[in-house]
C-alpha cells in the first residue's frame, strides 16, 4: 500500500506504494483510511525533539475511514462501517481501564513502543520492520488496529470533519470536561490556539465557563476563537498575560489555566495565573529537554494549587468519540472551523510546513487523492 514514511529523524517524508500491512488478527480490524488531520505530534515525533526514531516510521493519528475487513472474535464492527481511529484504544481489563482510566489504557504505550502490546507493528517494506507511529500510523492507506480503535460513527458525517475528534477534539475538550471538569462559572485561561486550544475553547464553552481568556500570537487563530466562544483574546507578544488575567479576575487568578501549545514556560505562567486551589493543566507535549521549576513551593503548596498532566483529553474513546459527534450533529461543537485544509498524500511535506509555520489550524490529508 502507499503510506508516507520517515526513514530517518529530521529528514522530509517519502511517499512510497511498498508497505505490507498484515491481515487483521483476532480482535482486530483494518480500516481503509480516507483522511488523516496533521497534528504536532507528529511533526514532534518526526523531527526528533521527542528523541531519535529508532527506524522507519509511518505516523498520523487523527485518522477516519471504513473498515475493511474485521478479525476473529469481532462482532460490534462489520465490513463498511465508517469509523474515527484513536490512538489509545481502551483493552478494557488493564489495571487502568478497570478503573476507569481508560486514557492511561496499556494500550496507549504503542505510542512510545511504536508497536502494538503483541510487539506487532502491522507494517514492513521488503521483509524489513516499519514502525507504526504514533500508536496508529494513520498516513497510510490501511491501518491494522485493535477493534476498540475504530469508533464507529454515522455514515453521513463527512470523514474529513470526523477525523479530527481523533486527537484534538478528545484532547482538547476533554482536557476541560474530563481533567480539570470545569464546572458552570468557572473563569478559564488557555494558552495555545491550534487545534487542541480550538477544541479546549469549545469545551469551556461546553462547560459554560463565565470567563474564557484565550492567549495566541496568531491574529487569526485569537479571531477564530473568539468565535468558538472565547470571551477575550490577547496577544502574549505586546500583552503581559499575567497582568491581564488578573485585571480580567479583580486580582485573584482564573480557576482553571490549559497549556496547550507545548511549551513548558507556558505552565508556569499557568499556575501563576490560576487562583489560590486553582488547577494548572499541561495538555500540550514539550519537548523532552524542557522542565518546570518552582521557585516557592511553600506558596504553591498553601495555596492549594493543583499541576495535572492530561492524556488524549483523559478520555474513554469508545464513550468520548460519539458524545462529541452527537455534540457536532446537534450543532453545539464546531468541526468544519478547526479545519483550514484539505491537501493529497503527496503533498505531505507542504503540509507539515504549515504546520510548523502556524499557517493552518488542522491540515486534513485526503489519503486516496
Amino acid at each position: 500500500m502507499r503510506a508516507a514514511v520517515v526513514f530517518e529523524t529530521g529528514q522530509p517524508l517519502q511517499v512510497v506504494d511498498d508497505i505490507e500491512i498484515i491481515e487483521p488478527r483476532a480482535g482486530e480490524v483494518r480500516v481503509d483510511i480516507h483522511y488523516c488531520s496533521l497534528c504536532h505530534s507528529d511533526y514532534s515525533l518526526i523531527s526528533g525533539v521527542m528523541g531519535p526514531i529508532p527506524g522507519p516510521v509511518v505516523v498520523g493519528h487523527e485518522a477516519a475511514g471504513v473498515v475493511e475487513s474485521v478479525g476473529a472474535g469481532v462482532t460490534h464492527l462489520a465490513v463498511g462501517d465508517h469509523v474515527v481511529l484513536t490512538p489509545i484504544p481502551s483493552c478494557g481489563h488493564c489495571y487502568y481501564c478497570q478503573r476507569g482510566d481508560q486514557s492511561l489504557c496499556v494500550n496507549g504505550q504503542s505510542m512510545a513502543t511504536y508497536r502494538l502490546a503483541d510487539g506487532n507493528t502491522t507494517l514492513s517494506r521488503g521483509g524489513s520492520e516499519v514502525l507504526k507511529g504514533v500508536g496508529v500510523a494513520a498516513l497510510a492507506e490501511q491501518v491494522v488496529c485493535p477493534a476498540s480503535g475504530a469508533i464507529k460513527i454515522d455514515d453521513d458525517i463527512p470523514l474529513d470533519v470526523a477525523c479530527v475528534t481523533g486527537c484534538a477534539v478528545q484532547t482538547g475538550v476533554g482536557a476541560v470536561l474530563n481533567t480539570a471538569d470545569v464546572e458552570a462559572d468557572a473563569t478559564v485561561l488557555i494558552q495555545g490556539l491550534g487545534g487542541i486550544g480550538m477544541a479546549a475553547v469549545q469545551g469551556a464553552r461546553l462547560a459554560a465557563a463565565s470567563q474564557i481568556i484565550v492567549s495566541d500570537p496568531l491574529a487569526d487563530r485569537r479571531e477564530l476563537a473568539l468565535k468558538l466562544g472565547a470571551t477575550s483574546a490577547i496577544d502574549p507578544t505586546s500583552t503581559d498575560v499575567l497582568t491581564y488575567v488578573m485585571e480580567k479576575t479583580a486580582g485573584i487568578g482564573v480557576d482553571y489555566a490549559f497549556e496547550t501549545a507545548g511549551i513548558a514556560a507556558l505552565i508556569e505562567l499557568g499556575i501563576n495565573a490560576t487562583r489560590a486551589g486553582g488547577t494548572t493543566v499541561s495538555v500540550g507535549a514539550p519537548p523532552i529537554d524542557q522542565g518546570i521549576k518552582l521557585d516557592c513551593v511553600v506558596m504553591f503548596t498553601t495555596m492549594q494549587k493543583t499541576l495535572c498532566g492530561c492524556l488524549l483529553g483523559s478520555c474513554n474513546s469508545t464513550r468520548d468519540i460519539p458524545r462529541y459527534m452527537r455534540a457536532y450533529q446537534n450543532g453545539t461543537l464546531d468541526l468544519e472551523s478547526m479545519l483550514s485544509r484539505t491537501r493529497p498524500l503527496a503533498e505531505i511535506n507542504e503540509a507539515f510546513d504549515d504546520l510548523i509555520e502556524g499557517r493552518e489550524i488542522r491540515t486534513v490529508m485526503d489519503i486516496r487523492a
